[in-house]
């Protein structure tokens, strides 16, 4: 199952690796292509059951992922606590403001704090709380303004957010199709709203807040809001 997986990310990072954006996207940092190292070990190490809950984000963070190749990869939650670690490249072009440094990262990534810090707390070890859930992202791309902030998905030209939904949705069909779960759980309204439009009647889809540090609600105590979310579809297992 994690060769499906791999493959599956592999057309992924091809398929969007042929888009191009303009205004207000600057430059895009692609982590299934200079940080593919880690992510095909993430992949390896925890993408092989089927019958889980599928967790999925929006799209990378520019300290998460972006540096690790990691769904919310806060670098210490990945290198630390799931034991995923490996060389990561530069991308084609990179943006002054927003250097990748790999796991020499000393940044702390917020929203994977938050979410792999839960998962450490309520099940111990990375192995046991992938027995229960996997974690994936709809979009694979980081999109920065020329200032170095963040653009997300949403806020794209809508002709070219079409068609990057368009392969991300057929990306998500692939790693659904490999990973078999049993239900899928929107980390936030975009994860939520883009599994509904990929996978229609195919699988029951539910959400949960979104851990980033920019949602009040998510500042008021995330992790039992997530978890009171989950428990109430049947989700926390």
């Amino acid at each position: 199952m994690s060769a499906a997986l791999i493959a599956a990310a592999q057309r992924l990072s091809t398929a969007v690796d042929a888009l191009s954006f303009s205004e207000p996207v600057h430059t895009v940092y692609n982590p299934l292509g200079y940080a593919w190292a880690p992510h095909e070990l993430f992949l390896e190490r925890f993408g092989a059951r089927p019958g889980r809950v599928l967790m999925l984000g929006m799209n990378p963070g520019p300290f998460g992922m972006a540096q690790t190749g990691v769904p919310f990869g806060d670098v210490s939650m990945v290198r630390d606590w799931m034991g995923v670690e490996a060389p990561v490249a530069q991308p084609s072009a990179v943006h002054p403001k927003r250097p990748i440094e790999g796991f020499a990262l000393q940044r702390k990534e917020v929203s994977g704090q938050r979410l792999w810090g839960w998962a450490q707390q309520r099940y111990g070890s990375a192995d046991h709380f992938f027995e229960h859930y996997f974690v994936y992202n709809v979009v694979p791309l980081v999109f920065m303004g020329e200032t170095g902030r963040n653009v997300t998905p949403d806020k794209l030209p809508s002709a070219e957010r079409d068609a990057l939904l368009a392969v991300s949705d057929e990306g998500l069909r692939d790693a659904v199709a490999a990973l078999r779960p049993s239900a899928v759980v929107g980390i936030g309204a975009f994860a939520e709203k883009r599994a509904k439009a990929a996978l229609g009647n195919e699988i029951a889809v539910h959400r949960i807040l979104h851990p980033s540090p920019a949602s009040p609600a998510a500042n008021r105590g995330w992790a039992p809001q997530a978890e009171r979310q989950l428990a109430r579809v049947g989700l926390l297992r």
